[in-house]
């Protein structure tokens, strides 16, 4: 069916961005970029290329892996609207934060349950929002600080999570782009070789560490603390901070227990653990391989995760409806009410993943993917360069149109074989290609101000949204720039992720120190630390 198009292959990928950027509305530009490729592989026909569209859709929502896939977002959706509504995503917060008595303390503890929560990135907004929210308003941390704790522990986390809501749809974009490119490699083993290879996420969530146990900022945020500590102010003067009603599920109810959350996040990690062991061919596919890490790897890339993460999330639900209604703690009505509410946040997810695989079946059509890799060999692109190019591409497209899915779908079709098309192998350059599509994705789900978790941030810590965004960016750019660094060393041969991870830390502490040390100094405030707060009981 692949046209040769030539240059207009870049059209469905191009209209989904520049229509994302200009509307904003990121469904609508993957439709478009969708509908662009039906039209020119039905001979440039808008009746024929509509027709091709729908089937694509089709074709799409009912492939026996997709459809786990959409299934298994579902179930997670259920399993979290069941465990917020009943309480026990609160009474885990409470449980955590008996101890905090002073600002450093609340920050760390807002930054350990960030990394906790790490199978969504919405519900690690949601809780983690709403549970610190009066344990920093009383240690005096500005909501400021709360909602950038929040927003640089949720997409980051779980999309560096081995069990989240993220893991399906990542491997499932890998496992399409070795199918097209008849490469035999397992998808979740290269998804597991590009995690060390996602600078920017690993290097967010290590900043906030520091911020959080230093208490030494730099830029809008060192203002917003220094006013909370010394004024008591958790919001500047003027400022005009988001909803933070839970719309969609309602306030959680009264007398949760920590057992409810716990149980059947654990049942989630387990069953998924097991299930890929099983698919994977368990003890015997382990055997045959060796050694520990070969028979692990081994493992893994035969297993099936979309199998295993649907035997995960429907144990979870079962597990956390059984808890709640035995106990009586909700009635059977209330339960499924809080199962089909927590479904329903799923919608918008599922519905840009349907998209989202289909605009590479649009891409695939005319040829998008081959003709950027005829373009990179004949430009002399070496391999080493692809991360840096896929990363700086990336993180435009994030930031400006504010959806790492949205991201992921465009730019995985194009990296891999872009990658694997110049060294005609699948080593450390895909591994870190796909990583640096992952990376370059979050950063804008992180800090653009029209990214669905970074308002959600806002919204669940209590901030004015602006302020949010204004203070954040600062140590987005902090990370992606030392990230950026390594991909450059990376492009000059230094291709180890053992040696470049160090070295980031290395240089994000450095930066960290320098700026924090400039702009105390600049706003007299020493070494830009602001004083610790203490509790008076």
């Amino acid at each position: 069916m692949m046209g040769d198009f030539g240059v207009l292959s870049l059209l469905p990928p191009l209209v989904a961005i520049i229509l994302a950027i200009w509307t904003k509305r990121v469904i609508l530009a993957l439709f478009a970029g969708v509908w662009i490729g039906g039209v020119m592989a039905s001979g440039w026909n808008p009746l024929g290329g509509t027709t091709q569209s729908l089937e694509w859709i089709v074709a799409n929502a009912t492939d026996d892996w997709n459809a786990r896939i959409l299934l298994f977002d579902f179930l997670i959706g259920a399993g979290v609207g069941l465990i917020y509504k009943s309480g026990g995503a609160m009474a885990i917060g409470k449980a955590l934060t008996k101890r905090v008595k002073t600002s450093r303390a609340a920050s760390l503890m807002g930054w350990l349950l960030g990394v906790l929560v790490f199978f969504d990135d919405y519900t690690n907004t949601i809780i983690v929002g709403n549970t610190m929210r009066p344990i920093t308003d009383r240690t005096r941390v500005s909501r400021e600080m709360l909602a950038y704790i929040d927003d640089s522990t949720a997409a980051p986390v779980a999309g560096l999570a081995l069990v989240s809501t993220w893991i399906g749809y990542e491997i499932g974009l890998i496992g399409d782009s070795f199918k097209d490119l008849g490469v035999n490699y397992g998808a979740y083993a290269a998804w597991m070789s590009s995690v060390p290879y996602r600078f920017y996420s690993i290097l967010a969530i290590i900043l906030v560490f520091i911020i959080a146990y230093t208490q030494r900022h730099y830029g809008a945020m060192l203002h917003a603390e220094y006013r909370t500590r010394t004024e008591g102010k958790v919001l500047r003067d003027g400022a005009k901070p988001m909803m933070t009603t839970e719309i969609d599920l309602g306030a959680p109810k009264e007398g949760g227990t920590v057992h409810f959350f716990i149980w059947p996040i654990l049942a989630l990690v387990f069953i998924t653990l097991y299930g890929m062991w099983y698919t994977g061919g368990g003890g015997e596919t382990y055997a045959a391989a060796g050694s520990f890490k070969d028979g692990i790897m081994e493992v893994l890339s035969n297993s099936d995760p979309a199998t295993a993460l649907l035997w995960g999330s429907f144990t979870m639900v079962v597990l956390a409806f059984a808890l709640v209604v035995g106990t009586r703690h909700m009635t059977i009505e209330e339960a499924e009410t809080a199962i089909v509410q927590g479904m329903k946040q799923m919608i918008i997810a599922n519905t840009i993943l349907v998209l989202a695989w289909s605009i590479k079946s649009a891409a695939d059509a005319v040829g998008t993917a081959p003709y950027v890799v005829d373009l990179a060999k004949s430009a002399g692109i070496t391999g080493g360069l692809v991360p840096l190019i896929v990363f700086l591409i990336a993180m435009f497209i994030s930031f400006t149109t504010g959806t790492s899915w949205g991201t992921f779908s465009i730019m995985m079709p194009i990296a891999i074989p872009l990658a694997y098309g110049v060294t005609g192998r699948v080593g450390p350059e895909v591994f870190a290609a796909i990583g640096a599509v992952f990376a370059g994705g979050i950063f804008g789900d992180h800090c653009s101000p029209i990214s669905d978790t970074t308002i959600m941030s806002s919204m669940f810590s209590g901030s004015d949204h602006i302020d949010h965004v204004t203070t954040q960016v600062p140590y987005a750019v902090t990370a992606s720039s030392v990230g950026l660094i390594l991909y450059i060393l990376f492009a000059i041969g230094i291709k180890s992720w053992v040696v470049l991870l160090p070295l980031g830390i290395v240089l994000l502490v450095g930066a960290w120190y320098f700026l924090s040390e400039w702009y105390g100094k600049k706003y007299g405030i020493p070494h830009g630390k602001v004083p610790t707060y203490v509790v008076e009981e």
